[in-house]
């Protein structure tokens, strides 16, 4: 039997996959649209915003209206871009076929928020909600987790204390339980540029960059090392992604600029590898100054989302993995949840959909993941409340 969604979730994932919310970009748009959705079900909304007032979380709380206890249900607003990517049909508009939804986001993750905004009210039309039920949509995720860290600010200043938290990105509605960190870098190397048949009297800072490279390389092979059992990359990884540098063949380049990323695993000190890139831009950077005083390499943070490991102990823990059944694992890719657990708020990952669709041209989740988390939600729902109605759940 082909698995169908609530008409509500289909409703909700049209429109928010509507809303071109490409990080670093508005999503007031979607914010706004669903903050009236929730209030006329019930709910009770805040906003927290960006310090130029152009982006902004939700943060929409339904059941009793108390400050401690309740559960959290998570995830961003905004989506990468698709500039350069072939899709089939429009990414901003919700393409429903073969049992999948095809767009920008909508495995990655507004799949997800769309269940949880059909869904949860419909759990508190038949139940009586024993704790808050709160729905968490944030802004900016995919350039650094910057939205959540304003949310979780505003909730300190306001008092509200959850307990426990499911970001539901995209695991095939799998329990993740931890994942690496994630620093990006940027790297600027400034030389001393001259015609390229002087290139003794110049410092070239495309050669330059590649030594640090270089180095990069030899830091990422040491990691391997040091193993953790249960990921699919077992260990920290070091990689440059982007490169720029020199302005004509018969310049020596007086500028390059690249970027690298440090995926590292939970426990480890990312501190320790960094300081090492460090020491050696400064080396690099006394040889070009003998030459030109003015040359110089500089390393940058740019974004940091911090690594996760749940503590299995935890009730609310072994309450998600009862819940959804599956053996708990661990993954190499990066969530918000490192911002909630280090909040002090439990937290797991599960969500709709698989993270290898994600960021791809023709990005679709499937309409039984949907079905799945909806699911999984109606037996959450029951779990946290007390039944008042005979109301049936949706299918």
């Amino acid at each position: 039997m082909t698995a169908m969604v609530h008409p509500d979730t289909r409703i909700c994932l049209d429109q928010l996959i509507a809303f071109p919310t490409i990080s670093r970009d508005s999503n007031l748009g979607l914010i706004e649209w669903a903050r009236d959705y929730l209030h006329a079900q019930g709910a009770r909304c805040r906003l927290s915003f960006d310090q130029d007032g152009t982006r902004a979380n939700l943060f929409a709380s339904f059941g009793p209206d108390q400050p401690d206890g309740g559960l959290v249900l998570a995830g961003h607003s905004d989506v990468v871009p698709v500039t350069g990517q072939e899709w089939h049909s429009d990414p901003f508009i919700a393409h429903w076929e073969h049992d999948r939804v095809y767009g920008r986001g909508s495995c990655d993750m507004k799949g997800f928020l769309a269940v949880c905004m059909a869904i949860v009210p419909q759990i508190t039309a038949r139940y009586e909600l024993r704790q808050p039920l709160h729905l968490a949509f944030t802004y900016d995720e995919e350039i650094g987790c910057l939205g959540v860290r304003t949310l979780l600010q505003d909730l300190q200043q306001a008092g509200i204390r959850p307990d426990g938290c499911i970001v539901g990105e995209p695991t095939g509605m799998n329990t993740i339980i931890a994942h690496k960190g994630r620093q990006s870098y940027r790297c600027r190397v400034r030389g001393k540029e001259a015609h390229s048949s002087l290139a003794p009297h110049a410092v070239n800072a495309i050669e330059y960059a590649a030594k640090m490279i270089v180095r990069l390389q030899e830091l990422a092979i040491a990691e391997q090392q040091f193993p953790q059992a249960g990921y699919d990359v077992p260990f920290s990884t070091l990689a440059t992604t982007q490169i720029h540098g020199g302005i004509a063949s018969n310049i020596i380049p007086r500028d390059c600029e690249f970027n690298f990323e440090y995926r590292y695993l939970p426990g480890q000190d990312p501190e320790r590898l960094i300081t090492q890139i460090r020491r050696y831009a400064a080396h690099l950077s006394q040889q070009m100054q003998t030459t030109a005083a003015e040359c110089g390499i500089e390393v940058e943070q740019t974004t940091h989302a911090l690594a996760f490991a749940a503590d299995t102990e935890q009730d609310f823990i072994r309450f998600a993995q009862a819940l959804t059944g599956s053996r708990p694992s661990r993954v190499a890719y990066a969530t918000e949840a490192g911002f909630f657990q280090r909040a002090g708020i439990a937290t797991v990952v599960c969500g709709p959909g698989d993270i290898a669709q994600a960021h791809r041209p023709n990005e679709f989740v499937s309409v039984a993941q949907l079905h799945r988390c909806e699911q999984l939600l109606w037996q959450l729902g029951s779990a946290l409340s007390h039944p008042t109605t005979n109301h049936p759940a949706a299918n």
